[in-house]
């Protein structure tokens, strides 16, 4: 596991043979928290950048199930990273009030998201200015 800016890969248990994989991902024991929503992203061009936001109390982890994607984010404060999702094994975690851009999406990507909480529009933040200024001022 590689931690960057509250971000965290994570290897998830898999087992197989001749007829195929399975990866099984559960909440508290997988990941750190209880799954409230699921969702999925697929037919993204790899001109496309989704995401573009932070949320003030969602979790996320990310899983590409198929093909591949990268992902990177931002702490607000100057420091950022790139992941790359291209194993249907591994996902990564994301805190809240972490900035996340998913991009360079393959023609077969299945971008698979385990949410924290339901949806609430009024969590998100989607102006990059406004985050860097919300999370500077939590810290000073």
């Amino acid at each position: 596991m590689s931690k960057h800016i509250g971000a965290q890969m994570l290897e998830f248990p898999q087992s197989g043979d001749e007829r195929g994989h399975l990866v099984i991902v559960e909440g508290m024991d997988d990941i750190p928290f209880n799954i409230a929503r699921i969702f999925y992203i697929y037919g993204s061009g790899s001109d496309v950048v989704r995401g573009k936001h932070a949320n003030r109390k969602s979790e996320f982890v990310l899983i590409n199930v198929a093909g591949s994607c990268k992902v990177k984010v931002k702490d607000g404060k100057g420091n950022e990273a790139v992941f790359v999702l291209n194993r249907p094994h591994t996902g990564i975690y994301l805190p809240p009030l972490l900035w996340k851009d998913m991009y360079d999406f393959s023609a077969d990507s299945v971008l698979l998201c385990l949410a924290s909480e339901h949806y609430d529009a009024a969590e998100y933040i989607r102006d990059y200015d406004e985050y860097v200024r919300m999370v500077n001022e939590e810290t000073t």
